[in-house]
This record gives structure tokens, C-alpha cells and sequence, in this order.
């Protein structure tokens, strides 16, 4: 208490601060950036403290485009597709999050992205072309694959670091992306951005300056690989970064520590490393299946594109490697390792007969003993701020992953383990909510979901994104008959569920009924109704204008996809339960309802009757009989309904 009365200004300030964080820099409103916001003459031209760079103001004038686009459901290429609540998306990143804004807006608890870290290797779509028509770009942005979905490859392009805006390419690039993905953040949700050193210092300012300086939670250091190149001739970088924003500090709950005593496991063998022979003790368990099992000397067990080869028996009773095993294959552990894991109890056979090793916290392995059980949970947790310990997984790590779901070595350069993505998501305090990654990458983060989902019962869903990026024709990935990027991450999901059903996770105990193994697949597409240009209607051509339009619908359009769209444009979730009815479609159990075939007084009489909130049929469906038309807008009116015309 200051004895002064309330400072208005200040006050409205810090109100206009909380909703508009970019529009502030030190305090103080940046009116440039409030006209770019809301005006039309977008021009950052003052000396001052500001995030600045060539193509800032073409990244507004993204940002502020329209879209009409739309999902179109693909059934064929999903796994339980009617149930699911789980979604993946192929297309442009940019036109997939504006088409998701008035679906998603505010629901997202999590968001966790790898983008292109520009080393100038990598490709990536950034506006640098706006001195074009507004229709030449139209046109442009709606460049169509062979079956009609839209592509955007006239934009994905390599940022050479010879260019002049090599760094201003990508920061045109990640603005509009940031600022969309903050609308679809809940207030108290949390987005995890990785990065390397390349931009590092360019992604902390444009997060200050889309999510406010304020809202930064903190910055973790995670090992991407254990050692640098035995002959490299300069130091070699075995870090990335996390960074970690929340949409609002006095909402954001903060992250935990892990409170489980298993860090994961780890495979014993990889296919890059030497082939030597080694000697498990007996005693280890296994999860091999048949209570007594004998393998011969000799034999081989395969392992992918990898075989093991056993210098001894292989002998299994009773869950229990029976006697000292001799064996050969491409180890990632030292003898004396090996036998310190097996001592530690962290050495085990799998269902497929090679090893894996359970990684403890070594805090929890030397106090669960002598510990009551709320200081033995206390000495597990793990620091957040720190992911340079063994436990997060590695590059080498990812490629292993999925390479034993695929089959094929080195499918995608630098992906992300599995594990780090699931325990950055379980550092949130709460296990049911949306987690989104629109650069999807391979849909690593599809398969931590299903894998935390199982571990903790929890009800994670996931919105993965994916541009349909060819895969270039020296790769494996292109070898092995994946066109795109989107085309590995779907096959690695699909890859993933059947990976758990094959291990019988108790996926069909009564426990894990609701366990979601699925995706419904959809592909960035144009919109199935017509879009009026008021601005190109000529005296001319008016009357043809208006003939074309009494059927709002585009040639070939079908209902599901209609249904869809109009879904996502009333702000319905894709994943929100749908039923076909005799005449109508049913969404939420009646909260919305969709009329797209035909339209009479019974029907009319049955929709009302289901006492939905709203109401949205096509305008054709009433032609002949505009007596139908009044009394349907007066009955609905009646009735409390919303009713909407296309």
C-alpha cells in the first residue's frame, strides 16, 4: 500500500501486457508493433530494443493471411479411426495451425517441437516473396500433389548459410508458427522447443517477444550423443537445448521430477558398434514367455538386421537365465559392465531373446532400502534442469529405436529418443490432456504417448503435424520405398502399435480398456464449398457469379470431408464423437448437428426434437421451397437452436 489510489494507466497496461506480450518491449508499448498488429501498414522502422530482421514485417503480413483451407479425414491410412482420439495431420505446418485456431484455440496443455535448426543444411518454408498479386499468391501457396492436396513445395526450400538473411529466413519462418502455437496453448499450458547452438540465442528473443520474457520457465542442456568423433579435429558439440515457455506464469503449475524408480531401458547391442563376444551371468530374468526354453550352441537369434550368435546353450527355466551364456554380437557395453548390471539386478532377457538393461536413478539404488517410502520418493525425483545424466536417451539411442521397429539403419538424420520426449511430457502434473508437435518428424512423440499412456495409465492425446517433404533419393529412407517424411512418421506409428501388442502390454486387461492405440490420419486439403471473392465480381460477370453459387458445394466433394470442415469451422475438435443418423449427423451426442443430404418438416421435426445446441445444413437443400426454409429459421429460432446456412 503506496496511500496513492489506483493508477489507471498502469493498470490498463499491465491488462493489455497479459493479452498482448509481443506488442512489449522493456515495459513499454512498441507502437509499431501494436500497428503491425492490428493495421495495415506494417513498417518497423525506429532504433530501439527490438527483436529486428529483413522479412519481419512479410512474417506479419503470414501470420495475418486467411485460410480456407481444411482436414480431409483419410480412414484408410488411420488405426481405429471411429474410436481414436489421437490425430495426424499431413500438410504445411503454417496452414495446418490456422486451420486448427478456431478447433483447438486455448486446448492444448503441451507442446513439444523440434524444428530445423538451420545449420544450412536443412530445408524449410519462409515468405520472401510479397511483392506479388494477392491471387498469384493464392495460387502459389495452393500448389496440389498428384491427388489434390495441397503441398506448399514451391516453398520448401534449402537456407544456404551463403545467403544474406540466413538468419532472418528463420526467424520468418518460426514467428507465425510460435505465435499460432501459442493460441492453442491452455492458459496454463507449457511448450518445450528443441535447438542447437546455431539459434539458440535468436529462439530465446522471439519467444521473449511472443510469450513475454516473463513466461520463460527454463533452459535444460540435454547430451545428444555420449562422446564426439574419436578424430575430429576440433571440439565437437554433444548438446542440445530444451527451452521451456509457459503461456501464463500465474497460471502455469511448474514441471516435476520423475517419481518412478525406473529411468527406462536401453538396449545392450547396436549395429554400429564392434562385434564381441560376451559372457551374461546366470540368475538374470527373462520375459520370455514359455516356462522352459532351450536354444542350441550355434544358433543365431535375429535381431532386425542384426544377428546374435550363441557360443553356448541358451537355457530358460522358470523366467530365469538357467546358466552362463556366451554370446556374440555387436555390444554397446564393456564385459565388466555387463556384469555390474547383471549384480545391479538391471540386466534382463527380452520376449525376443536378446538383452535390455533397466536404468536406475543411482540416488533411489543406494537409499530404497533404509528409506521410508516418502523420502525414498523424494531421493528418486530427478532435476528437470538437468539432462546431461544418463536416463533422457540419445541420438544414437533414437536411430536404434527405429531402426528395431523398421528395419532399416539410419531412416532419419538426428531423431529424438523416445524417452526424452516421454519424460518431458511426464514432468507435467496432470496426465490427461492434448500434447501437439507440428514438425513431427518421424512421430517419436506419437509413440511417448502411448508408451507413457501404458506406464501410467494416463489419457494423453497427441496432434502430430507433418509436411509431406520428399525424401531425397540418395537416402534410406527413399531406398527402403518411403516418399515422404510424413509417409515414415505414420508407418513408425502404425510400426509402434503393433511393437505393443506383440509385447501384450495388458492392453486388453480390463485396466487398460480405455488405452488409446490409434490415429486418425488427415491431409491438409482445399475447401469443399466455394469461396465468394466479392473483390473479383465484375458488372459483367455477376450473374454467372451468383448461377455458380447457388450450389455452394464444389464439384466432387464428398460428405465426410464436408462434415469435417464444417466441423472444424464451428470449432469442433476432429476427435469428437460423430454418428450418422437417418438424415443427419450427430456430433458431441447432439450438441451439433450436420444436414447435408435433405431437408423436409419430418426431419426438421427429429433434429429439433434432439434438442441440439446448433444447427448447420446446406442452403441448396432448400431450393424450390423457401416456405420450408422460413419455417425451419422459425422453429429453430423457437427452439433456442443456432441454426447456420452454407
Amino acid at each position: 500500500m503506496n496511500g496513492e489510489s489506483l493508477d489507471i494507466k498502469q493498470d490498463r497496461m499491465q491488462r493489455l501486457k497479459e493479452l498482448f506480450p509481443e506488442l512489449f518491449a522493456e515495459n513499454q508499448v512498441d507502437w509499431e508493433k501494436l500497428k503491425a498488429a492490428f493495421g495495415e501498414d506494417i513498417n518497423f522502422a525506429n532504433e530501439r530494443y527490438v527483436l529486428n530482421w529483413a522479412g519481419k514485417a512479410d512474417a506479419f503480413k503470414v501470420l495475418q493471411q486467411p485460410t480456407t483451407a481444411t482436414l480431409k479425414p483419410i480412414p484408410k491410412e488411420s488405426v481405429n479411426f471411429d474410436t481414436t482420439e489421437n490425430l495426424f495431420v499431413e500438410g504445411e505446418n503454417l496452414e495446418v495451425l490456422k486451420v486448427l485456431q478456431k478447433a483447438y484455440y486455448g486446448k492444448v496443455k503441451c507442446i513439444i517441437i523440434d524444428p530445423p535448426y538451420n545449420t544450412g543444411s536443412d530445408s524449410f518454408i519462409y515468405p520472401d516473396r510479397f511483392s506479388e498479386k494477392k491471387e498469384d499468391y493464392l495460387k502459389r501457396i495452393g500448389d496440389k500433389d498428384e491427388e489434390g492436396y495441397l503441398m506448399k513445395e514451391g516453398l520448401f526450400r534449402k537456407n544456404s548459410k551463403d545467403s544474406g538473411h540466413f538468419h532472418s529466413n528463420w526467424l520468418s519462418m518460426m514467428y507465425p508458427r510460435l505465435f499460432l502455437a501459442k493460441n492453442l496453448l491452455r492458459d496454463d499450458g507449457v511448450i518445450f522447443v528443441h535447438i542447437d547452438d546455431n539459434e539458440v540465442h535468436n529462439l530465446r528473443m522471439v519467444m521473449n517477444e511472443i510469450f513475454g520474457e516473463e513466461n520463460f520457465v527454463t533452459a535444460l542442456v540435454w547430451e545428444k550423443k555420449k562422446k564426439g568423433a574419436f578424430l575430429s579435429g576440433k571440439f565437437t558439440n554433444i548438446k542440445e537445448y530444451v527451452i521451456i515457455y509457459c503461456k501464463n506464469e500465474k497460471s502455469f503449475t511448474g514441471l516435476i521430477g520423475e517419481i518412478n524408480d525406473d529411468l527406462g531401458t536401453y538396449p545392450c547391442i547396436n549395429e554400429t558398434n564392434n562385434r564381441e563376444i560376451r559372457t551374461i551371468p546366470a540368475g538374470i530374468k527373462s520375459k520370455f514367455k514359455e516356462k522352459i526354453y532351450f536354444l542350441k550352441k550355434g544358433s543365431k537369434i535375429s535381431v532386425t538386421t542384426m544377428d546374435l550368435i550363441l557360443h553356448s546353450d541358451l537355457i530358460i527355466k522358470d523366467g530365469i537365465l538357467a546358466e552362463e551364456l556366451v554370446i556374440e554380437g555387436n555390444w554397446r557395453y564393456s564385459q565388466d559392465a555387463m556384469e555390474e548390471f547383471a549384480e545391479a539386478d538391471e540386466l534382463y532377457i527380452t520376449e525376443d531373446l536378446y538383452l535390455r538393461r533397466i536404468v536406475t536413478h543411482p540416488r533411489y539404488k543406494k537409499l530404497k532400502d533404509i528409506l521410508p517410502k516418502e523420502v525414498k520418493d523424494q531421493a528418486n525425483e530427478v532435476n528437470l534442469k538437468n539432462l546431461f545424466s544418463t536416463g533422457w536417451g540419445t541420438n544414437e539411442d533414437a536411430k536404434e529405436e527405429i531402426r528395431l521397429l523398421t528395419g532399416v539403419k539410419n531412416l532419419m538424420d538426428y531423431p529424438k529418443p523416445v524417452l526424452l520426449l516421454l519424460k518431458l511430457m511426464a514432468s507435467i502434473r496432470e496426465n490427461d490432456f492434448i500434447v501437439m508437435d507440428f514438425f513431427a518428424g518421424s512421430g517419436t512423440l506419437a509413440q511417448a504417448v502411448y508408451e507413457l499412456n501404458l506406464k501410467d495409465g494416463g489419457k494423453r492425446k497427441f496432434v502430430c503435424v507433418q509436411l509431406p517433404e520428399n525424401t531425397p533419393e540418395s537416402s534410406n529412407a527413399f531406398k527402403a520405398g518411403y516418399k515422404t517424411i510424413s509417409e515414415v512418421a505414420k508407418i513408425r506409428i502404425k510400426k509402434a502399435i503393433e511393437k505393443l501388442h506383440k509385447e501384450g502390454r495388458d492392453l486388453f486387461s480390463p485396466e487398460a480398456s480405455n488405452f488409446d492405440l490409434g490415429f486418425k490420419a488427415f491431409k491438409l486439403s482445399s475447401s469443399n464449398f466455394k469461396i465468394w471473392r466479392g473483390s473479383e465480381v465484375s458488372e459483367e460477370n455477376l450473374e454467372q457469379q451468383l448461377n455458380v453459387f447457388t450450389n455452394p458445394v464444389k464439384e466432387g466433394s464428398e460428405k465426410e470431408n464436408m462434415l469435417y470442415e464444417l466441423m472444424l469451422k464451428a470449432g469442433y475438435e476432429l476427435t469428437d464423437r460423430v454418428e450418422s443418423k437417418k438424415g443427419f449427423y450427430s456430433i458431441k451426442d447432439n450438441e451439433l448437428i450436420i444436414a447435408l443430404d435433405a431437408m423436409n418438416e419430418k426431419l426438421v421435426a427429429q433434429i429439433i426434437a434432439a434438442k441440439p445446441q446448433k444447427v448447420i445444413t446446406l442452403d441448396n437443400l432448400f431450393i424450390g421451397n423457401d416456405q420450408l426454409k422460413t419455417n425451419t429459421v422459425l422453429q429453430m429460432r423457437d427452439a433456442g437452436v443456432d441454426f447456420k446456412t452454407i
